[in-house]
């Protein structure tokens, strides 16, 4: 591991004004991706600025109804919180989907947010990563990319982002809160947070240099059935091949509104409002569904060994959708 120096931030402000004196700053909390990132030399960073002393770890309601998430609330405690678990099941059954007991009691929210890809040539520093080296290549466009993205790639990488937190939060319609270091603040919707990989994969969000997230904030709790189902090659302690998080309303005979988000399928988690909009009207039999779900993602594509991936995302989808027409609505 390389050398790097440390300190510990009383305040949001202090932790962000270490970020103009140090270039290369990172903050760390639980540190469950960014440590594992440093021991293989993946990240590099001169100064680590130690956030957990800061107070940002509170679950508070907020004035409408929503709820008000701090950076460092543990995914534990967050999937155990009573208003999370009767409000927000979605988000609940996405973070005991991730990871291990273990790493969820370290994993932080902001964190979580944060984490990067797990793609194999990203952690091996001897192979062609954009992402990591940009300008070198991407060894997974002609390697093993079993677990890698099958919509909103591009020829510089095809990367999945990993979270299945993110995907429960994206299909609430969260909203991201963060300060810099010249002290301004901004609300960022979850949809603007991460970014398709484009002709610059290195950069994984929209966050400027230093900007720290204080907390996340959910809307009141959307009406309808919410469902997240993860398929992985094993079942626990295993990244999402395909998730999907959704809430769906049905009138008894027909869905009557959908939200979608899926995971595992391209940089970040991926919504597609035309499958939304196309899903109401559908019947709850499973045959209406199969012919319903069977057109989303028209514009995935395969890489080779994640060809499969586009029938199993449709299927997965199709199963969430016959899951929550079986159970009564909020």
């Amino acid at each position: 591991m390389k050398a790097f120096t440390y300190e510990r931030a009383a305040t949001p402000a202090a932790a962000t004004d270490a970020t103009s004196i140090h270039p290369r700053t990172r903050f760390i909390a639980g540190g469950t991706n960014l440590l594992d990132l440093m021991k293989l030399e993946v990240e590099t960073p001169d100064h680590l600025v130690d956030i957990n002393r800061l107070d940002l770890n509170a679950i508070e309601d907020t004035a409408d109804g929503g709820l008000r998430i701090g950076t460092l609330v543990r995914n534990s405690d967050l999937a155990a919180d009573v208003r999370v678990r009767e409000r927000y099941p979605v988000l609940s059954r996405a973070l005991l989907a991730g990871a291990s007991g273990q790493l969820r009691n370290k994993a932080t929210t902001g964190g979580n947010l944060l984490q990067r890809t797990r793609c194999y040539y990203f952690y091996d520093t001897a192979a062609p990563c954009n992402k990591r080296n940009p300008g070198s290549g991407c060894a997974a466009l002609e390697g093993f990319n079993r677990i890698h993205a099958i919509v909103g790639t591009s020829t510089s990488c095809i990367a999945t982002h990993p979270s299945d937190m993110a995907v429960a939060m994206r299909v609430l319609d969260a909203v991201v809160h963060t300060v810099s270091a010249d002290g301004s603040e901004r609300s960022i919707p979850l949809a603007d947070l991460h970014r398709l990989p484009g002709d610059a994969p290195e950069r994984d969000t929209t966050l400027s240099p230093g900007e720290l997230i204080t907390h996340v904030t959910l809307p009141p709790p959307p009406k309808g059935v919410q469902v997240y189902r993860k398929v992985r090659d094993r079942a626990s302690y295993a990244f999402a091949l395909v998730s999907v998080a959704a809430i769906v309303e049905t009138d008894g005979k027909a869905i009557t509104s959908a939200r979608i988000a899926f995971g595992g399928v391209a940089h970040k988690p991926w919504r597609d409002d035309a499958l939304e909009a196309s899903l109401v009207g559908t019947p709850g039999d499973e045959d209406s569904i199969r012919a319903a779900t069977s057109r989303a993602l028209p514009e995935a594509r395969g890489f080779g060994h994640n060809d499969f991936k586009i029938a199993l995302a449709r299927r997965t989808l199709g199963a969430v959708l016959v899951e929550a027409g079986g159970r009564t609505n909020a």
